[in-house]
């Protein structure tokens, strides 16, 4: 039996329960009705009060319960006499109990190791006992559940209190889970720098130039002076914050006044869709652009101009397309805010004699400044942020250089290479990782906090 079906039989339950109670309610409005009375909420409300007894609790229970039956029934099985011949530990002994569980749920048919054949029975046996007990404890919640509030729908009952009470339950707890999340990634990647901390120490980490970690090698004391992040922070920050926002701030800026200032109505209903595409293009699309078109094309003029060390890998490469990936983000808020300032603002400059050019950079880019700086710094963000672009094109070479020609590796690119393949999670080249992130989280939370302080600055002195 599907671990889906008490879920499906908890929803059918809700909807009986639903139609029940809303046919109750309109019986006893006509009856309220003829005495010169009315309900206090309406039938409909009476409805969902009943149904949210007998979903909440089924689904809740029918939830866990598909979580925590796979645990059983392997206990169960694994006390079965024919599991008593399987290996004691071991990718083996999981092979062969996944076999057969695969084969007993009916997604598998072909049979590959001998001593799976003979827990298909016992696996089929026990996921049906549990299936069953599942089965009944969420019918006997929902009738529960059921029971006790269409017993409640009464003329004076306040169904439309209850029932919007717990539709602001569920809004708070919807509005927690981002809280929650933030919290747990907090604090997953705080326990896991303070234990990367205890192999080296902060200061040659955020302060070394050479990165070197060796996920094979034994942990030992000295091991800090291969976990000099430096030259990650510089390549981080020449891609991202150099680069791709020499790219991306001037070509945003300018099509965003072009397109609110210069461009005709049709113009512009065409040109921002198109525009705004950029953002939609996936990463590794960009990072096969990089790769195979633009990083040759600046190697070889590189070669052109004299520059011998110039790589099919560069820093050029990656920052460029990456400035061309965010743009939109800087072009959309600049262009929004720009649009946003009052028409009065436009007359008066113009009325006082300044030119077209004039009243745009003196008056609508200092007013709409908050929304510009919100835009560079959420491009600024999330071009430190950006993984497949620097994977692909910008090389995996720690170190420090200002020559835009030559490969570079970013926190991103060895955020991935430290936590890719076999590595031991107690080891500080895995841990090593969580430290990067660690950083480029602080970094993006401050480049947050200062757009945050400049937009209300600036909206304070305009309004």
């Amino acid at each position: 039996m599907s671990p889906v079906i008490p879920i499906l039989l908890a929803l059918a339950l809700g909807l009986i329960g639903w139609l029940a109670a809303r046919g109750r309610a309109w019986t006893l409005r006509r009856e309220a009705r003829g005495q010169g009375r009315d309900l206090h909420s309406l039938p409909t409300y009476h409805a969902w009060y009943v149904a949210l007894w007998i979903l909440v609790p089924a689904l809740l229970f029918a939830l866990t319960w598909a979580s925590l039956s796979p645990a059983l029934v392997l206990q169960q099985v694994l006390a079965d006499p024919a599991a008593a011949s399987l290996p004691a530990f071991g990718f083996q002994r999981e092979t062969i109990l996944a076999e057969a569980q695969a084969l007993a749920g009916g997604s598998s048919d072909a049979v590959f190791n001998q001593q799976a054949r003979g827990l298909i029975e016992p696996f089929r046996t026990a996921m049906q006992h549990y299936a069953v007990i599942g089965t009944l404890i969420t019918l006997l919640l929902g009738f529960a559940g059921g029971a006790f509030a269409f017993l409640r729908v009464r003329p004076d009952f306040t169904a439309r209190t209850s029932v919007e009470r717990a539709v602001m339950g569920g809004l708070l707890l919807a509005s927690l889970a981002a809280i929650f999340t933030t919290a747990g990634i907090v604090g997953s990647l705080v326990f896991e720098t303070w234990r990367f901390f205890q192999f080296v120490s902060p200061a040659d980490f955020l302060l070394g130039t050479h990165w070197g970690p060796d996920s094979m090698a034994a942990p030992t004391q000295g091991v800090e002076t291969n976990y000099g992040a430096l030259p990650l922070f510089w390549g981080t920050a020449f891609v991202g914050a150099v680069i791709a926002m020499l790219v991306a701030i001037p070509l945003g800026m300018m099509s965003a006044i072009f397109l609110t200032q210069y461009a005709s109505p049709t113009l512009r209903r065409w040109m921002k869709p198109i525009l705004e595409i950029l953002a939609g293009v996936p990463t590794v699309v960009y990072g096969y652009f990089a790769a195979l078109t633009v990083a040759p094309l600046i190697r070889d003029f590189g070669h052109a101009i004299g520059i011998s060390s110039a790589s099919s890998e560069s820093v050029l490469a990656a920052g460029l397309v990456m400035g061309i990936m965010i743009i939109p983000f800087v072009s959309s808020m600049a262009d929004d805010s720009i649009a946003a300032v009052p028409q009065a603002m436009r007359d008066g400059s113009l009325a006082m004699g300044a030119t077209k050019s004039e009243t745009i950079r003196k008056v609508l880019l200092p007013a709409a400044l908050p929304g510009i700086v919100a835009g560079i710094m959420l491009a600024v963000s999330r071009a430190i942020g950006e993984t497949m672009i620097v994977v692909m094109a910008a090389g995996a070479t720690a170190r420090l250089t200002a020559n835009p020609f030559e490969s570079m590796t970013t926190v991103t690119y060895q955020i991935v290479a430290m936590l890719t393949g076999e590595g031991s999670f107690d080891h500080p080249a895995t841990l090593s990782a969580f430290a990067l992130g660690m950083v480029l989280f602080v970094v993006t939370l401050t480049l947050n906090f200062i757009a945050l302080r400049v937009v209300k600055r600036f909206r304070e002195a305009y309004e």
